[in-house]
């Protein structure tokens, strides 16, 4: 049987991204890619997002977080399930441990991130520094400016998206900009092409943004592991950050995704704030049988 049988969970929109949290603090269990898999398809469990909580590694950190997307793959960094674990990490009475001032310090395979509360239904998550350099986003050939790089979809002479930004925001992302409303982009036929194209050896965020005032930005995403998402935390930070350097906006804005809205702050000291809510859905258990095919 796995390890996982019977393990409560929280179901929670983070902006109206689909977030399970799973505590296995205080156990040796882990989960495997085909146990997230299995997860993800039962409706009772499915998630764009699986934030599954281990002991904390690093000295000074209340938990280690990974994330699975729904093929099971593992990212670096989720922004609005971070703060769906800070809101089962400080509120649920099977998950609460105390913390001083409703503030945690969560660490991932991308970094420690601060999480502070703002409301009873609202967090602030330090996104950390982006990450710009060519190699470090990762691309598979070098861009002295990544601003803009050279990739394109459609006819040579008239594509339809072209010169996306490139941040890594402990994911990587390519921000296409357009001055079309982003609905009218048929981003579940383009996206999946664009994820998984040669110059991003890692895969990647596809997002199709845009910029409707000095402080307002329209985002749809297609979510590298988890396709089409209401909301993606980290590509609205990369969108920001994108947008930024191309003077398009200053260094804030409001990301309106179709789940719901955050506010992102580039902060003077390079760090990236994400402002947000969350919702929480359901609470239940993993049935046993969930994970037979996963044996």
């Amino acid at each position: 049987m796995s390890a996982l049988a019977h393990r409560r969970f929280l179901k929670m929109h983070g902006a109206g991204n689909a977030i399970v949290v799973l505590d296995l603090r205080g156990s040796t269990a882990t989960v495997r890619p085909e146990e997230a898999r299995a997860i993800a398809q039962d409706p009772g469990s499915a998630f764009d997002q699986l934030m599954v909580l281990h002991d904390p590694v690093s000295p000074g950190t209340d938990a280690f977080l990974r994330i699975y997307n729904t093929d099971g793959s593992e990212s670096g960094a989720c922004g609005n399930g971070t703060r769906c674990v800070a809101y089962a990490m400080l509120d649920d009475p099977a998950m609460a441990r105390p913390a001083e001032g409703g503030r945690l310090t969560l660490e991932t395979e991308a970094g420690v991130l601060g999480v502070r509360r703002v409301s009873e239904r609202a967090f602030t998550v330090d996104m950390g520094r982006p990450r710009l350099a060519w190699d470090e986003i990762p691309l598979s050939e070098p861009f002295p400016d990544t601003r803009r790089i050279e990739l394109q979809i459609g006819p040579i002479d008239d594509p339809i998206l072209h010169s996306p930004g490139a941040v890594n925001m402990g994911n990587p992302h390519a921000v296409f900009f357009v001055e079309q409303d982003p609905d009218s982009f048929d981003l579940a036929r383009i996206g999946p092409m664009l994820e998984n194209h040669p110059l991003f050896p890692e895969r990647a965020n596809i997002s199709v943004a845009q910029v409707t005032g000095r402080e307002t930005i329209k985002l749809r995403v297609w979510e590298r592991g988890a396709g089409l998402t209401l909301a993606c935390g980290t590509a609205a930070c990369a969108t920001v950050v994108a947008a930024s350097r191309l003077k398009m906006i200053g260094r804030q804005a409001q990301v309106a995704l179709p789940g719901g809205e955050l506010f992102i702050e580039w902060r003077a000291d390079d760090h990236v704030l994400m402002t947000g809510p969350v919702a929480l859905v359901a609470e239940g258990t993993l049935a046993p049988e969930l994970f037979d095919s996963a044996a």
